[in-house]
Order: C-alpha cells, then sequence, then structure tokens
C-alpha cells in the first residue's frame, strides 16, 4: 500500500491472450504509472529448441514426456523483464507467485541473475496481504466490488497457464486423481479424446540441420517463431502432445498437471528419430542421463546456472550439431503416430550391416562372431565365480537361475 506500482507484461505468444496488445492500456486504467508489453516470444523459441537438442525434460510417464514449457517460459520472463525494468529505473519485483509454487522461486531466482540489485516483494509472502486477500474467492471478490474486470471473472474448474510452447492446467478440481483430463478444454489444439471430434490422418516432414529445425512439409521459415507457430498448428490438430503428470515440485510435494505442447511434441518425435538414427549406444546413454538432469535443473530455474551451461554446451555440440536429416511422419489421433521414413546424411542405421542375404562385401562374417564370442568367456568365467561366492558366503539363496552349476 502507497506503493507506485508500474505493470510489466511479458509477451511470450501465449494462445490464451488475443488481447494481449490491451493489457497495457489497462494496467495504466488500474494505476500503474509505466506500462510495458515485453516482446520475449523470439527468446523463449530459442530456449525451447535449445531444450529440445539438449533432451532437457525429466518429466516422463508411461512413455507421455512434459516438456517443461512453464519452466522455460519462466526462464525467459524472469530475465527479460528485469532487464525491461531496469531501463525505467525499476528496481523492485513483485509478482503473484504463490509460497507453495515453483515460480516464486525461479523469478526470484532469475530477477537476481538480472539485476543483483534488485529488490523483491512478494505478496504471497506478505502476511498482512494473506490476511486480507489470501484466496482466489477473496480477489475475486475484491476485483469486484472495485469494478476492475479481469479475464476468468467466470471461475473455471482449473487454472492455465500458456505460452507459444505449452499451456498448463492446474489446480481447483485437476488437484483430486479422480478428475480426469477430460474436463480440459484444450486452447492449442482439439480434445483428442472426444470421440466426437473428427481428426483425419496426415503426413507431415518435419528437417532439422544442424540440431536445429529448419523447414516443415518442405517449407522454410523465415523465422523460429513462425517455424513453431506452424508445427503448434499441425500437432494441435491432432491433440498430439497433452500429457496428465504427477511431478515433484521444487519444494519436494507432489503436485499434477495437465499439459499441452502439440509443436514441440512434434519436433520432438523427429529429432529423437534422427537422434536414435546417427548416434551410437553409449552417445545415447548420455544424451538421456544428462538430458534429464539438465530437464530438472531447468525445472528448478536454474537454466543459466553453471552447471547447466555445461549440460547445454556439450549436448548441443557432440549430440545436435550431427543432427542432420528429415522425418515423414502420419499424424493420426492424440499421440497416435507412425514413422514413414528417415533420411540424412549421417544416419549410421546401415540395413545391410545385418542382412542375412549372401553379399561379398559383408561388413562381417561367421568366423568374426566366433572370435567375438569367444572373447565373452572372460567375462562369462568371471560372472561364474562371483556367483559361487555369493552362495558360499550365503548372500544368495537356493532357487531361481541364479543356481545353475
Amino acid at each position: 500500500k502507497g506503493a507506485v506500482p508500474c505493470a510489466y507484461t511479458a509477451d511470450l505468444g501465449q494462445p490464451d491472450e488475443p488481447d494481449l496488445a490491451d493489457v497495457a492500456a489497462r494496467a495504466k486504467q488500474y494505476g500503474a504509472s509505466v506500462a510495458r508489453v515485453v516482446s520475449c516470444v523470439e527468446q523463449l523459441v530459442h530456449e525451447g529448441l535449445v531444450a529440445l537438442q539438449c533432451g532437457a525434460f525429466h518429466i516422463t510417464t508411461a512413455g507421455k514426456t512434459y516438456f517443461n514449457t512453464t519452466p522455460l517460459g519462466r526462464a525467459v520472463t524472469g530475465t527479460l523483464l528485469v532487464r525491461a525494468m531496469q531501463e525505467d529505473d525499476v528496481d523492485i519485483w513483485g509478482d503473484g507467485s504463490t509460497y507453495k509454487g515453483n515460480d516464486i522461486e525461479r523469478f526470484y531466482r532469475y530477477g537476481l541473475l538480472a539485476n543483483p540489485a534488485l529488490r523483491i516483494y512478494k505478496p504471497w509472502l506478505d502476511a498482512a496481504f494473506v490476511a486480507e486477500l489470501g484466496g482466489r474467492a477473496e480477489m475475486s471478490a475484491f476485483l469486484a466490488k472495485h469494478k476492475l474486470p479481469y479475464r476468468d471473472s467466470a471461475e473455471k474448474a482449473y487454472s492455465t497457464d500458456a505460452n507459444i510452447w505449452g499451456a498448463t492446467h492446474e489446480a481447483k478440481s485437476l488437484e483430486e486423481l479422480s478428475t480426469s483430463m477430460h474436463i480440459v478444454a484444450p486452447i492449442m489444439g482439439v480434445a483428442h479424446y472426444d470421440p466426437k471430434v473428427k481428426i483425419e490422418p496426415e503426413d507431415v516432414r518435419v528437417r532439422f540441420h544442424e540440431g536445429w529445425p529448419v523447414a516443415i512439409n518442405g517449407r522454410e521459415f523465415s523465422s523460429r517463431v513462425d517455424l513453431v507457430r506452424e508445427a503448434n498448428a499441425i500437432g494441435g490438430r491432432h491433440g498430439l502432445g497433452m500429457s496428465d503428470q504427477i511431478e515433484n515440485r521444487i519444494i519436494e510435494a507432489k503436485s499434477r498437471g495437465i499439459y499441452e505442447a502439440p509443436g514441440l511434441a512434434l519436433l520432438h518425435i523427429a529429432y529423437e528419430r534422427l537422434v536414435t538414427a546417427i548416434h551410437n549406444e553409449n552417445t545415447l546413454e548420455n544424451y538421456h542421463q544428462m538430458g534429464r538432469r539438465l530437464g530438472r535443473l531447468l525445472y528448478e530455474g536454474r537454466w543459466f546456472d553453471p552447471q547447466s551451461l555445461m549440460l547445454r554446451e556439450s549436448l548441443a555440440r557432440w549430440v545436435g550439431t550431427l543432427v542432420s536429416g528429415e522425418v515423414t511422419l502420419q499424424l493420426r489421433r492424440g499421440d497416435d503416430y507412425t514413422i514413414l521414413n528417415t533420411t540424412g546424411d549421417n544416419i549410421t542405421y546401415a540395413p545391410e550391416r545385418l542382412s542375412m542375404e549372401r553379399v561379398e562385401d559383408a561388413a562381417f562374417g561367421p568366423n568374426d562372431r566366433i572370435g567375438q564370442l569367444t572373447m565373452r568367456n572372460l567375462d562369462i568365467n568371471d560372472t561364474r565365480d562371483k556367483l559361487d561366492a555369493y552362495r558360499t558366503s550365503g548372500t544368495l539363496g537356493p532357487g531361481g537361475l541364479t543356481e545353475l552349476e
């Protein structure tokens, strides 16, 4: 109370904000002395594509992936808005992140990284604020009393947060695990789970060059932002990339979210197809392990920390730079798809190496395999000795295949 408010809004290409350009005018109408909409879309698209190159996604359930779309948005928002504030000599940051969520820590970290002199006011850590406006109902009543309309004045059964890469639906009814994603009205595509929604199969070609997507269906785009929007439109027509996840927040309490990421899901399918066709098993193991670790760091608001930069540089350089080629897919309903073709100069998949047809220049023959198998006798004997030692010590009990003599 008594402060001079300045309003900064991030343009993240959010699909649920059709009137984003009007936000600054509304903020001034509500009392802001400074009000700006800061363009963050290009940087957000760049960071998202870096995350794609690195496989920086750690939350998966039975093959369904959460693409860290909200953490990506927070990394860009927390950095670029604070820089915009510095331009106006504003050095106090306040936002609506709650003390139970991840964003309060993400914005804290990114804000202080961008401006070490930043002073931070978090309303949800202010006892007086919580006492007066301690919940959604109280805030809605306050806005109505002061005749300040807001977008979600008609209460939904859940809350939504979105940017160009994806949408997050959570809280309220979705906090109950007995409530399925069927109550969610997607904002980036169709409800693939609704049998009344007609979805036709569609063939799509995605081309990469040195780890970066460069064309969809043979069309190159003037900007990566336009390419991502096209990927979103195509994936959205099929309900691609929707997932229901239970995750561990930064404070290790579990939360549940319904996520949309149609374009990133499409690009991810094509990218990983090329990755597996190009790189060997040990490289793939590092890609998955390091990418998962990087995904958690991104989730925690550490995208620009040294440990993240080490992983990002390594994965982008040694995995991403060789990923050039094109993948053709047929998209159907939801995450139902078929890969129709995979091409690329760096692909090491060579069917003739394993073909049992008679050829003159075979990569190897029966005698070569005999020698390779003979060398395996060393570690087979070592394993047998270890099993005998375990039985003698009582570490290995009776029964099971390990009792083989």
